[in-house]
């Protein structure tokens, strides 16, 4: 069968199964079956004449020729997207910049480099979304998203070991905090003890493929979670209300709602955390570029002093 033949179809299929990493979030996110994207697969494969994707209990990879096969449908599904825009009168791709985020990021971080768009470049059309830092990766990957901002902790290790390697760009380097309810006897001073930590309740993330914060790291005992949430203004809210403590980049600081007091920690090993901006080595197109310099001017903005 002749590659040439593939239907457009499987190519959104296969760069779907690529961007969300098993067959099961692709058939979602798409709104198919999962036996409809095995098909448009198994399809584009024997268009191909070579496997496309290695298949492992927890989920796919690509192989070379798939890595190959992506980057070119990318190409020619971007052009079609591209085409039906100018069709429709909608903004030219060129002026269109897919943004991801990692969840802290999107609580501070991007509305503000938004609105600083708004004024510096209103032609810009900023299109963002929040995902964790293997999802985020694999969209840059399939051609999804255009820049996206990550989070990276001790060792500080590249997101993935695809090639070829992702540009990544550090925007801020800050030690990790703690939020307690405004009116606990802890928040009366400047910084928490390390020893204060302990037998507190935590409010913490849910266990997901990317380790969201929660509690403290390091500390040598059994972490008692009250609550669990993902969305970081829920966490914030549950401080407030005095149900338990959880830890926030310093970033978050500005968007802490009344109630809560972010405060450094002193003692024991040091915890920071990197924000970074990731992309593919390609050149980026002028509004990518100048997204990309109004978040690191905005990073760059929101830093507090260690």
């Amino acid at each position: 069968m002749d590659f040439s033949e593939v239907s457009l179809t499987a190519l959104r299929v296969f760069r779907a199964v690529a961007e969300q990493g098993t067959f099961t979030a692709a058939a979602t996110s798409l709104g198919y079956t999962q036996s409809a994207v095995s098909r448009q697969i198994a399809s584009a494969e024997r268009a191909a004449g070579v496997q496309l994707l290695e298949r492992h209990r927890t989920g796919v990879r690509l192989t070379a020729a798939g890595q190959l096969v992506l980057r070119r449908a990318t190409d020619v599904l971007d052009r079609i997207d591209a085409t039906a825009r100018e069709l429709s009168g909608l903004p030219a791709p060129g002026g269109i910049v897919r943004v991801g985020w990692f969840p802290s990021a999107g609580a501070a971080l991007v509305p503000r480099a938004i609105t600083a768009l708004r004024t510096s470049h209103p032609a810009i059309v900023v299109h963002t979304r929040e995902g964790s830092t293997p999802a985020l990766v694999r969209a840059l990957r399939a051609g999804s998203l255009d820049l996206a901002l990550l989070g990276s902790e001790p060792p500080f290790r590249p997101p993935d070991t695809e090639s070829p390697p992702l540009v990544l760009q550090t925007l801020s380097e800050a030690g990790l905090r703690v939020a307690v309810p405004a009116d606990h006897p802890l928040a009366r001073g400047d910084y928490i003890d390390v020893a204060d930590l302990h037998g507190r309740l935590w409010i913490a993330g849910p266990a997901t493929e990317d380790r969201l914060m929660g509690v403290w790291p390091g500390l040598d005992e059994r972490p008692e979670i009250a609550h669990t949430a993902r969305d970081w203004l829920a966490k914030l809210n549950l401080v407030a209300a005095g149900c338990g403590f959880t830890t926030v980049p310093s970033s978050l600081t500005p968007a802490a709602p009344p109630g809560v007091r972010i405060l450094a920690v002193r003692g024991g090993p040091q915890e920071h955390r990197r924000l970074l901006l990731a992309r593919l080595p390609a050149p980026l197109t002028e509004p990518a570029a100048r997204v990309a310099e109004t978040l690191r001017t905005v990073a760059m903005a929101l830093q507090i002093p260690q």
